[in-house]
């Protein structure tokens, strides 16, 4: 497997590079970052669909529940074509969703401090991580355009520092392929 892999050092290099500019992308572009994402996952949920209402029928004659298959065929279609027709409307839902969902998580770890407090020292941190999760959430709730331009971002910020990791294992990849010089075999 090692062998393998550092003599495709250049494989590596590729999706380095290519992350990297993915990256810089996203930082010009945030919101075509955005619209390509609810695309995708517009294309997924009609594959999706398409396979589930297909299931329904072929397998559908033997099984008593047939039905739930084609629902739910027929439900991740209807979100594809809001996806292909509004895809502004997936991203915003995106947006609303991850901010309600940083707000309960937010509130259960205060909690959750609020009730360790008695067993363990440092808890505060438990409730600070919880408070910046709700200040977070409600940020992204009322302001869900600029929460979205954040979440493209961090999609480009990751895409940096992954392609700058995968370039530099890339590169001793590339060492350890090529024999030490001098040496007799």
């Amino acid at each position: 497997m090692e062998p393998l892999l550092a003599s495709n050092w250049w494989a590596l290099a590729i999706r380095g590079v290519v992350a990297i500019l993915f990256g810089v992308l996203t930082f010009f572009w945030p919101a075509i970052t955005l619209a390509v994402l609810a695309l995708l996952f517009g294309a997924y949920a009609m594959v999706d669909g398409i396979f589930n209402i297909v299931s329904a029928i072929r397998g559908g004659r033997g099984h008593e529940r047939w039905w739930v298959l084609l629902l739910e065929g027929v439900v991740s279609l209807a979100a594809a074509a809001v996806t292909f027709l509004w895809p502004g409307i997936t991203v915003l839902a995106f947006v609303y969703v991850l901010g309600a969902w940083a707000v309960i998580t937010g509130v259960l770890e205060f909690a959750a401090a609020i009730r360790l407090r008695k067993h363990i020292t440092g808890e505060w941190l438990l409730a600070l991580a919880g408070i910046a999760s709700v200040v977070f959430g409600f940020l992204l709730m009322f302001w869900p355009f600029t929460g979205a331009i954040v979440v493209a971002w961090w999609i480009g910020a990751y895409s940096i520092v992954f392609g700058a990791l995968m370039l530099a294992l890339s590169f001793r990849l590339r060492e350890w392929s090529t024999p030490p010089q001098g040496r007799f075999a």
